[in-house]
């Protein structure tokens, strides 16, 4: 696995008199769930962001949100629309731009281009940056599932790198993100 932006994740919190958690050796993780509208990003970047604020508030040093969580899983030929991996995008830059200042860090989903290939992502963000982009490895093709309709596999990734509004970030199924306040936490990320 190769190695990735160091990323300041918690700032510790005592409660009562009692240590942080954090001094024990845990993380508090968070599943956030926004209330998804398939294709509306304007509206799922919003509840995205009051979640991750929210989290920040609970002292959660990881906050995990859905597959595709910026458009919906659930849309279908639509993904092949630029105006909606254009939007995409710009709503993974808000998000970006609302982590300046956050101790938390988040993995939101999304779909991105990279040359010709459409991946299905996970975008890790934390202080206003894009610390890396992890495409899905293993795309389900059966019953309700056809992913590979949509998507290529990691597998299909030729450049260590995608731009992400002019910024080049590490791009890859093998990335590691090694926290620098909280001692062994080394985050992975692996879609679904």
């Amino acid at each position: 696995a190769s190695g990735c932006d160091v990323v300041n994740t918690q700032r510790r919190r005592t409660d009562a008199g009692h240590r942080s958690l954090y001094d024990h050796g845990f993380v508090r993780v968070a599943a956030a769930v926004p209330r998804l509208r398939v294709t509306d990003v304007v509206a799922n970047v919003a509840d995205t962001i009051d979640l991750l604020h929210r989290a920040a508030d609970d002292s959660v040093a990881l906050a995990v949100f859905p597959e595709l969580g910026l458009v919906g899983y659930t849309s279908g030929d639509l993904l092949h629309q630029q105006v909606l991996l254009d939007a995409a995008v710009a709503g993974l830059c808000t998000i970006r731009d609302a982590s300046v200042g956050l101790p938390t860090v988040a993995v939101v989903g999304l779909p991105m281009r990279q040359g010709q290939q459409l991946y299905n992502v996970a975008a890790v963000v934390h202080g206003g940056r894009v610390l890396g982009v992890v495409p899905k490895s293993y795309l389900p093709n059966y019953r309700e599932f056809y992913e590979k309709r949509h998507f290529s596999a990691a597998r299909s990734v030729r450049r260590d790198e995608i731009d992400v509004d002019g910024t080049s970030v590490p791009f890859g199924a093998d990335l590691l993100f090694n926290a620098t306040d909280i001692a062994d936490f080394v985050l992975s990320v692996e879609i679904c």
